[in-house]
This record gives structure tokens, sequence and C-alpha cells, in this order.
């Protein structure tokens, strides 16, 4: 138990009720946990002491996990990560998640992610290095003929580009050259918005904490999954009601490398 207390793991998760649920397991399993509600709380960790491991969901505001672990794998590569998400079915790591080791949330029970974070811990960092991490792209937007683009920044010259993307982002690692240098830039165009939806969420979240053991599970969270399904149910209900055209528009802030 000495040992475990010395493996600093920082867990980032964006739902206050599943990331104080995540925490309280793991401090009760012997690690040394901290905990970030998104990426850039996650970052300002990394300054001050770099993880063992980092255990993110992808599906955050502001900053995402999958821009996280982006960030994480090329600048710390030495941490190992494992993510976290109830948008797949599969316990296996998903195309395009730069990760050591991935927890399907909702349908694996706590005891699975303990011992995914232990095997994690003891195969160490693996796939993956400052120089074969691919670089995730943000959305950008439209320029002003309609056509979408994104920029990207060269990692050996640090020097930006734009160009354009005319198809729908996909999980898959691009490659392309940098416009000012010899480099091939491997990259992931942000694809995150096709796994998630808030009837995804809730029903995520309400499965996970279902699934936890009781010792783990604070005692507010039975009013708090009940109040999840109630979301479930009104998601489901308002999505079978016909609906008129609206024209929205999502803002999002580029990280530039």
């Amino acid at each position: 138990m000495t040992a475990k207390k010395q493996i600093r793991i920082l867990v980032a998760e964006d739902d206050p009720s599943v990331l104080q649920t995540v925490a309280m397991m793991l401090r009760t399993s012997g690690y040394d946990v901290a905990t970030a509600a998104d990426g850039f709380e996650a970052l300002l960790h990394f300054q001050d002491q770099a993880p063992d491991l980092l255990l993110s969901d992808l599906n955050m505001p502001a900053m995402s996990g999958f821009e996280l672990l982006s960030v994480v794998r090329r600048r710390f590569p030495q941490v190992i990560v494992v993510a976290t998400s109830g948008a797949y079915s599969s316990g296996s790591v998903p195309p395009g998640v730069i990760a050591d080791a991935f927890y399907a949330k909702g349908r694996e029970d706590a005891g699975k992610l303990l011992e995914i974070i232990a095997d994690a811990l003891r195969a160490g960092p693996i796939g993956h290095d400052k120089k074969t991490a691919p670089v995730w792209i943000p959305r950008n937007g439209k320029d002003h003929n309609g056509t979408p683009f994104v920029v990207l920044t060269c990692t050996v010259c640090l020097r930006s580009f734009p160009f354009t993307v005319k198809h729908e982002p996909t999980a898959e690692i691009l490659q392309t050259p940098c416009m000012y240098c010899p480099h091939e830039i491997s990259y992931i165009i942000d694809f995150s918005r096709s796994v998630t939806s808030p009837e995804k969420r809730a029903a995520w979240k309400a499965q996970f904490l279902k699934s936890q053991p009781s010792p783990a599970v604070p005692a507010q969270t039975t009013a708090e999954v009940a109040s999840d399904r109630k979301k479930v149910a009104k998601v489901s209900h308002e999505r079978g009601k016909p609906r008129s055209a609206k024209s929205a528009r999502v803002g999002r802030s580029a990280i530039h490398q």
C-alpha cells in the first residue's frame, strides 16, 4: 500500500459527481489523486508537477480530452495516459485516441477501471512519443467562400498555415507536408462532435454511477442518477417532436502549439 501512495494520478473530468466518485475510488485504492474539471485545468497541474498517470474523459468543454491527450503525449511522453468515454462500446483504445489504455464508461464496472490503471502502470507509456504523436486540430470554421478550413502548426519549425477540409472529420490520423520545412506532420481533425450528444452524456453518467460499488459512491449519487434518467427520457421525448429549422453557431477557441 505504501508504494501505491507514491503513484500520482490526475483525473480530468467535467462532470462533478463522476469526478468525485472516481477520485474517491482511486484514493481508497491507495493512489495520490489530483483532479481537474477540464483540459486547461489539467495542464495547469502539469506545470506544477507531471503525474505518473493521466485519467481523462474525452468529451469536455473548453479543451476536450482528445486535444488534452494530444498536448500531453507530445510534451510529456513519459506520462501514462488512460482515456475514458461512454461513446465507445469496446474496451480497446479507439482509433484517433492517443492513449495507452481505454475505459468504456457505463459498460465496464469500477473494478475493471482499477485493473486497467494497474495494467497501464505496469506496462508504462506505449505506442506514442513526442515525435510520432499526431497534432489535434480544432475546427476553425469557414472562409469567405464558405469552405471549411483548419490551421495546422508544424511541430518542428512552429509555423502555422491554413488549409481547406472538404470532408467530415473522422478519427483517421492524416499526414501533410509542412509548407515551410521538409517535415511531415501527422494530425487529427476534431471529430468529437460525432461521438457525443446531450442524450448520450446523460445516459453514460447514469449508467457509470450506477455501476460503481456502494462504498465509493457519495450519498447524493442515487438522486443524481434518478435525475439523469429523467433527463434521458426528456431528451428522447423532445427528439421525437417535429422541429423548426434554426441556425446555430458554435464557437471554439483554437490552441496554437
